[in-house]
Order: structure tokens, then sequence, then C-alpha cells
């Protein structure tokens, strides 16, 4: 029996006896895998009282009267399990989850479209490419953080007290100036004309809040205590 290429449906043969039975089963593929919707993607066994129409992805290490189906479409057609091998392209709604899932390369991933939000994109590039390194890239004449309610922080943290958290002020991709916490808890601006070659020429300690010009001064400094003097 032949089958259609992109959907893999049966064909009716010009002398084919009991046309129906192949249409059915046509039809029965075009419920399963056109807007195309599952309860769970998780599963690796069957629930135990599945209804008719019922459609889920086979969740990895499947058993049962799922078994060796894993990440195939399983929908429940008359009494019975009927297994769908997806193809790249294919998108998903996973009602559990609420969000949607596309398959490609042989696995289904989320697609992160949910009432809620967009969560968990792995890179976003606005009028750029992102990349590994900066996951997200932004190309424009201005970007605008806006206040709501009190006031707006922008926060940039570090997992340790020894990493970096730091703006870099660069001109042609190569750094000239950076202030932040580099590689202490202290706030520092360092100064560099290379990008390679830095020197500090601020830093305030994070214990008292003393100043220092480890890079030395220019010129005169006045400094005055409490009472001006």
């Amino acid at each position: 029996m032949a089958n259609t290429e992109n959907l893999n449906l049966p064909v009716v043969a010009a002398s084919q006896a009991q046309k129906h039975v192949t249409v059915n089963e046509s039809l029965y593929a075009l419920d399963a895998i056109v807007q195309l919707a599952v309860i769970d993607k998780d599963l690796t066994s069957p629930p135990g009282s599945p209804t008719a129409g019922d459609r889920y992805i086979v969740g990895a290490s499947s058993t049962g009267a799922w078994a060796g189906q894993d990440g195939n479409i399983a929908a429940y057609q008359n009494g019975t399990w009927e297994f769908y091998t997806p193809k790249s392209g294919w998108v998903v709604y996973v009602e559990d989850e609420g969000i949607q899932y596309l398959y490609l390369s042989g696995a289904w991933s989320s697609l992160n479209l949910s009432p809620d939000g967009i969560q968990d994109l792995e890179l976003l590039g606005v009028n750029t490419t992102a990349d590994a390194t900066n996951r997200l890239s932004v190309s424009s004449p201005a970007t605008l953080f806006t206040g709501e309610g009190a006031g707006h922080q922008l926060k940039i943290n570090k997992a340790a007290d020894t990493d970096t958290a730091s703006l870099l002020f660069q001109s042609n991709l190569t750094g000239h100036a950076e202030m932040g916490l580099a590689g202490s808890t202290d706030f520092t601006i360092k100064t560099s004309s290379d990008g390679t070659s830095w020197f500090t020429a601020l830093q305030c300690a994070s214990a008292n809040g003393m100043v220092s010009f480890p890079a030395g001064v220019s010129g005169r400094i006045e400094v005055f205590n409490t009472g001006n003097s």
C-alpha cells in the first residue's frame, strides 16, 4: 500500500477492495496529528483510563503498551493506542504545561510561548545575533528600562566574591573602561588603552567605604573632613 510522503497517510489504490478501510485509517491519522495538542509529554506508560481521542507525547524510557515509542504521538483510537512519528517542524501544544513544543533534530524543544509570558529562552537577539556568551544581544540606538511603582533597579549579580559583576565600556568591541565588582566586593573603576592592560583608577572598600586611588592622582587633591576643615 502506498502512503503520502509528509503525513504518511495510506492512499487508496485504483482497484482496491474495501476502500473505506483505507479512507478511515487516513481520517483517524488526520484527527490525531492535525491541530496537534497533547495532554502530557512526560508519561512513560499509558494512563489507566484513557478517553477516545486522548493524545500524549510518549516520555523517555517508555514501557508497557508504549514501549519503544519514545517521543512519538500516542493517540487512543478505537480502544487501542496508535502511534505517529513526528517530523521536523511539527508543533504541539502541551495542555498540562500550557506551552508549545517544536520537533526538531529528533527531539521536542520548548517554544516557551504561554499566556503567562516567555520563559527560559536560551538565546535572544534583537536586531542582531545572540551567542553562547552574549545570550541577550541588542543592536539599537538606545535601550530603555523604565520604572514601575517607586523606582527601577538594574541588577548585576555574581555567584561568588571572586567573580566579576561590572559594566564594560567598549570602543569597536575593545574595552576601555569598566566599573563594578571586579574580583572582589570592592567597587572599582578601571581604564585601559588596549582592552588588555588595566589600571584601577578608583577603589571603594565595601567594608568601610574608604576610597583609594591605586593608579595615583594627577595634580592637587583637597580633602575635607566633616567640619570642612
